[in-house]
């Protein structure tokens, strides 16, 4: 997954063990909010509780931004490190019932010695073209139960609200592997309130996905090139936690992102099982427009850090590629509008 700043759907009958994990995760997040209902809430108002929208307007809240960041070492499995650049462009609303996020990317490579575009890169030479370019794309939507169901029952203690969750994910590139995902997800998430209306989303989710390699279609090893993944189980978690504690005049928010995916098996004829991947990243903003401008939350400057293991489920040990664990710095600025 990516993200300017800013990773998944059968049930078999016998409930295989990535199911019976996602069940006991949802079963456990339930427990640890009801459990929690006497503890005194941060806002009860907050984000999860029914909030009507106004006569004429759909959406209770709109906003939209544009990115740019640089990732100062972003990794290519198998062929190498790059800097990267990446505009963003991010739409998220809440309406009467839910909410909706869409994310698109663009990104860029910079070095096209180790992450050319094609016709370089295995199984051709790397030199002679420039760094590659992908598009990435997601969607995240949620039904809120509270909404659905016109209650304040799944709102206890920290525990804000629980909702149906669904996404999918969409990317293309110009190397030689052609890379073509396309993945569909569905789950439960949990919200829960924090500090100086903070937020924490905790989703649960089974995921299935869909690739492309155009590597071994020109080895020949699968001649079509399609990959079809197992399904397996997802977790994906959000925090934004406004630093409120500091100076009105140092306008800080920390963001989390965490994305798990389990095992999904190979995919294609002859390749090495998947294994267990982890994506991790953390921003630091500072609200510019608020300390310049006395406009808050529609200029950002941002750094991030980025630690991304078992890139796309690849296995070091069992694939002998370089480059599967991402490490790097990144800075950025967004505008809200």
């Amino acid at each position: 997954m990516y993200g300017g700043c800013c990773a998944r759907t059968d049930v078999p009958k016998l409930r295989p063990l990535w199911l019976r994990i996602i069940l006991a995760v949802a079963v456990c997040l339930t427990s640890f909010g009801l459990a929690l209902a006497q503890a005194p809430s941060p806002a009860p108002e907050l984000e999860g509780l029914y909030i009507p929208p106004e006569p004429n307007n759909f959406f209770i809240v709109n906003d939209n931004s544009i990115s740019y960041h640089y990732e100062f070492t972003g990794s290519n499995p198998g062929s190498g490190v790059t800097g990267k650049n990446v505009i963003t462009l991010n739409h998220f609303d809440v309406w009467s019932y839910g909410t909706n996020l869409v994310n698109v990317d663009w990104l860029r490579a910079t070095n096209g010695s180790t992450t050319p575009a094609a016709p370089c890169g295995f199984p051709n030479a790397n030199t002679g073209c420039p760094g590659y370019t992908e598009w990435y794309g997601f969607i995240r939507s949620t039904l809120g139960w509270n909404q659905l169901f016109n209650t304040k029952v799944f709102s206890a203690g920290p525990l804000t609200n629980v909702s149906f969750m669904a996404g999918v994910d969409l990317n293309t590139d110009n190397t030689n592997l052609a890379s073509r995902k396309r993945s569909i997800e569905g789950g439960v998430q949990f919200s829960f309130a924090a500090p100086y209306d903070g937020f924490v989303n905790v989703g649960v989710v089974a995921y299935k996905e869909w690739q492309h390699d155009g590597i071994a279609a020109q080895l020949g090893t699968n001649p079509s090139g399609n990959v079809n993944f197992n399904p397996t189980w997802g977790i994906e978690i959000v925090y934004e936690q406004p630093l409120g504690f500091l100076p009105p005049t140092i306008p800080l928010t920390y963001n989390a992102l965490v994305t798990i995916h389990g095992p999904k098996g190979n995919g294609e004829p002859g390749a090495p099982n998947r294994i267990t991947e982890y994506y991790t990243q953390q921003a630091l903003l500072l609200d510019v427009g608020k300390i310049v401008a006395e406009r808050p939350d529609h200029f950002f400057l941002w750094g991030a850090y980025r630690w991304w293991t078992n890139k796309f489920g690849l296995d070091p040990a069992t694939t002998g590629l370089c480059c599967t664990t991402e490490s790097t710095w990144m800075l950025g600025g967004t505008v809200r509008f």
